[in-house]
């Protein structure tokens, strides 16, 4: 039960800092392309790419924190489902070609953030 409590609490978290960020991103650079999503899911990316290494490769913290950060946390912070309708809705609007930007540059980019991440934490033993 406290694992539980501690992904909802991660979530609550996450979720918001989520919210804040894209919001954020959306003021400086306007609503014309998805870059708010774009942003949280790289740095989320990154950032799940340095807890894996340091919490689950280095550290033997207890399951409810790894949980709280990685799932909770990181998991709301990040968003597949936003991503897709984003993605979803340029292709609907008829920019067939950002549409496309849009998902190579997401997959290809967060791919390339977990792995910075975790290179990066890695070479700091």
């Amino acid at each position: 039960m406290i694992e539980v409590i501690a992904i909802a609490a991660g979530g609550a978290i996450g979720a918001l800092a989520r919210f804040w960020t894209v919001n954020l991103v959306t003021q400086l650079t306007g609503a014309d392309f998805p870059y708010g999503i774009l942003i949280v899911n790289v740095l989320g990316s990154c950032l799940i790419g340095i807890a894996f290494v340091l919490l689950i490769e280095r550290a033997s913290m207890d399951t409810p924190w790894r949980s709280f950060i990685i799932v909770g946390v990181l998991g709301a912070f990040t968003t597949f489902s936003t991503f897709s309708l984003q993605a979803f809705d340029l292709m609907e609007a008829g920019r067939l070609m950002a549409a496309a930007a849009y998902v190579l540059g997401s997959v290809v980019l967060c791919l390339i953030g977990v792995a910075w991440g975790m290179a990066i934490t890695r070479a700091f033993n």
